[in-house]
């Protein structure tokens, strides 16, 4: 049984950032909008709380924002000013190699090519040219990413300001694996690992083709802008958003599930959510949700050409993930002293090793030696824990499908902790206590991390830009009329920094302006020979 509820101009389906974002700005238009959150707090996979112990503050999923840093959409929002500060480590980034050396990225360049230089005398010169190419083009390839697709005016810049033979050989630069890009430009580990550890932030191994842009652009933002984390915890930066949002009368409902978009003649004209209580839109709906939930769950195949829905058949998941959260009563006992300060480190492999790791996954096997990204929160932000401990969590991917029990989740979680006692002998003496959740513990905490897939969808060539998350336009609009996804299943992806919010936003108020009309007759002609 279904009920008459509430109306407005937009109704936004999940609190994630994207969803966040994406009503902040049409909130900004003047539109009435309500946000309807499954969960009991709204967020995402941007939260945090204690689940370690009283007093270690816990970064449930994601972080660190470097995309968050540079983003138009989430700087444009200026969250200072309704209460999100930021925190640096006094290093960004340590990968810590089999022998223990180690690779440093810092915000200070001479530092960092000092660091890869130790590997090899030609990559402190080779990774000051790298930052400076990075430098030149930052501003319109930034603009580019997140940028509506097609980017033609940041593009059209970016073009001009590289010319004609350095934007081919980038495009070349991009689509390469990381593995051989980093031959090309370095000659020893140091700087290549700080690369190809990067890209691994995403599914991709070194080898894997696109794997290159991923490392690149972790690793020069990480550069520039640091790793930065939001004091107090991932939860400041929804916080701040949810407080902004309601400076301008918009709402945030959690513990509404959405089951159905409504759909009339074509066009979505609301929601029902699980109660049955409906919110109509006057103007759009935008789904923070992934794209298959979206169109076989919440629209249904019925209102879908049979061509997509055949696409969403081989929609193509992220790997799995575990991840491990520790309250320790001092610092991790570092063998290497370079990774004291650093607020995110690689640990589990030279280059070979991560290409082991990567390669065994894409096997379906478990890796023995794990590859883990872990994050010294209290380094970073010393709020996250008493004085004198440490809040810390590590996380590793695993292959999809396989069942994790207890008990395999418990000896996952001792694979991690030797993998980093081995660098930090007497780590595990330091445990005060510790969580682990597995795929199933991080889809129940967020259900669009579907069996603990943290990028909402691979980040692989396939399945980017006009292939993101089906063949088509690498654009929000979907073949239902006013109904847009805005999760990371959409173009830029994944990584908090607003992307597919920010621009399903964009297209709605196109869509409602002057020509509105003629802009979704080409929108809807584009998409049927698509999908013919």
């Amino acid at each position: 049984m279904t009920h008459s509820g509430d109306t407005a101009d937009a109704v936004v389906i999940g609190a994630g950032p994207n969803g966040l974002v994406a009503a902040n700005l049409l909130a900004d238009a003047g539109w009435s909008v309500v946000v309807l959150e499954a969960a009991d707090e709204p967020g995402g996979s941007v939260r945090s709380g204690e689940v370690t112990a009283p007093g270690f503050r816990t970064d449930f999923c994601s972080a660190f924002y470097p995309l968050s840093a540079v983003s138009p959409f989430m700087t444009g929002l200026d969250l200072e000013r309704h209460g999100l500060a930021w925190r640096h480590a006094p290093d960004v980034l340590a990968h810590i190699l089999p022998d223990d050396r180690v690779a440093l990225l810092s915000r200070d360049v001479d530092r960092t090519a000092e660091s890869v230089a130790q590997f090899a005398e030609p990559d402190g010169d080779a990774w000051r040219a790298e930052f400076q190419t990075w430098q030149h083009i930052r501003d319109d390839l930034v603009e580019a990413l997140f940028r509506p697709f097609p980017p033609i005016r940041a593009a059209a810049r970016l073009f001009r300001r590289m010319g004609t033979g350095d934007a081919l050989r980038f495009a070349r630069r991009a689509v390469m694996p990381v593995r051989a890009l980093t031959n090309e430009l370095f000659t020893g580990e140091g700087a290549r690992l700080l690369y190809a550890g990067n890209a691994l932030h995403s599914d991709l191994g070194p080898d894997t083709a696109g794997s290159s842009i991923f490392g690149w652009l972790l690793a020069m933002l990480g550069q520039d802008v640091g790793f930065p984390a939001p004091v107090g915890g991932a939860g400041e930066i929804t916080a701040a958003l949810v407080r902004r949002l309601e400076s301008l009368g918009g709402r945030v409902d959690c513990g509404r599930r959405v089951d159905r978009v409504l759909i009339a003649r074509g066009t979505a004209v609301g929601v029902r959510d699980a109660s049955g209580e409906l919110v109509r839109a006057r103007k759009a709906v935008l789904a923070d949700v992934p794209a298959p939930s979206l169109y076989l769950e919440l629209v249904g195949a019925e209102h879908l050409p049979s061509r997509m829905v055949d696409d969403l058949t081989r929609f193509h998941w992220d790997d799995s993930t575990v991840k491990v959260d520790w309250a320790l009563s001092g610092p991790v006992p570092w063998t290497a002293k370079e990774a004291a300060g650093a607020g995110t480190l690689h640990l589990g492999g030279d280059l070979n090793g991560l290409a082991r790791f990567s390669s065994q996954l894409s096997c379906g096997q478990t890796p023995k030696v794990p590859f883990l990204l872990l994050g010294q929160m209290t380094t970073t932000d010393p709020s996250r824990s008493p004085r004198g401990t440490e809040s810390v969590w590590a996380y590793t991917h695993v292959p999809r499908g396989q069942k994790w029990d207890q008990t395999r989740l418990q000896r996952a979680a001792e694979r991690v902790e030797q993998t980093i006692e081995k660098h930090a002998p007497g780590f595990t003496s330091k445990v005060i206590a510790r969580h682990v959740a597995g795929p199933e513990e991080l889809g129940r905490h967020n259900i669009s991390l579907v069996d603990g897939a943290v990028n909402g969808g691979t980040a692989a060539i396939h399945q980017q830009l006009i292939f993101r998350p089906t063949p088509g336009l690498a654009r929000p609009d979907t073949p239902v009329d006013r109904l847009y996804l805005a999760s990371a299943s959409a173009h830029p992806g994944g990584a908090v920094h607003g992307g597919p919010g920010g621009t399903a936003a964009h297209v709605a108020l196109l869509r409602n302006g002057f020509g509105g009309g003629a802009y979704r007759a080409l929108i809807a002609a584009t998409l049927s020979r698509v999908n013919r």
